[in-house]
């Protein structure tokens, strides 16, 4: 598969609910970059409903859509977290981790209630949140001389990238994030610059 330049997810957190024979479903959608970001954010939604039956979840990390995680919360195996987790799936969206709150109404909905239940839920808290495209970025650590400042600092402009971090000491140091569609363009361009060292960091 060919790497995308960009991928799907949420601007902001947004809620959905869904309502069945008493149960109620209550979703939050949360735009996230980390595990540990949504482990803070399933203990808060926990403490937040101390009284519901379950606070089912999936996630979908990193901008290749590669990890995920999900849980059913106690309920029946493959009930609540694959349909929550085949609803970012089908939405093509990543970076985002959705939690579903049930408050049991009396009646047991089965497994085929369930799983339309908990697929209900997350649709309906995705339908209001707002879809954002961003760009897949490639963090690189540059490190040049003082005299070659004014040259690498027009590349970074010309080609309107971000600095995330910068030291001055012997060397100069920049932190700088590149669209994966510029590297082509951009890393001939600054390993033109003599005795400039680029390294590769990590990728968002």
């Amino acid at each position: 598969m060919l790497f995308d330049n960009t991928y799907k997810t949420i601007e902001k957190p947004s809620e959905g609910i869904f309502r069945d024979k008493g149960s109620k479903f209550i979703t939050y959608a949360y735009p996230i970059k980390t595990e540990e970001q949504a482990k803070t954010i399933i203990q808060q939604v926990r403490a937040q409903h101390p009284k519901a039956r379950h606070h089912c979840w999936a996630m979908r990390l990193s901008s290749d859509r590669s990890i995920f995680r999900l849980n059913d919360d106690g309920e029946p195996s493959g009930t609540a977290g694959r349909p929550i987790l085949n609803t970012l799936l089908s939405n093509d969206l990543t970076n985002i981790l959705i939690i579903v709150v049930r408050y049991f109404g009396g009646t047991l909905l089965g497994v085929p209630g369930l799983i339309n239940a908990y697929k209900e839920a997350s649709a309906d808290a995705i339908k209001s949140a707002n879809v954002i495209q961003l760009t897949v970025n490639d963090i690189y650590s540059i490190e040049y001389n003082y005299v070659q400042m004014n040259e690498v600092m027009r590349i970074i402009k010309d080609s309107n990238l971000n600095i995330l971090k910068q030291w001055f000491e012997s060397e100069c140091v920049l932190q700088l994030e590149i669209p994966k569609s510029k590297l082509n363009l951009v890393l001939p361009k600054l390993q033109k610059i003599e005795s400039l060292k680029t390294k590769y960091l990590f990728t968002v």
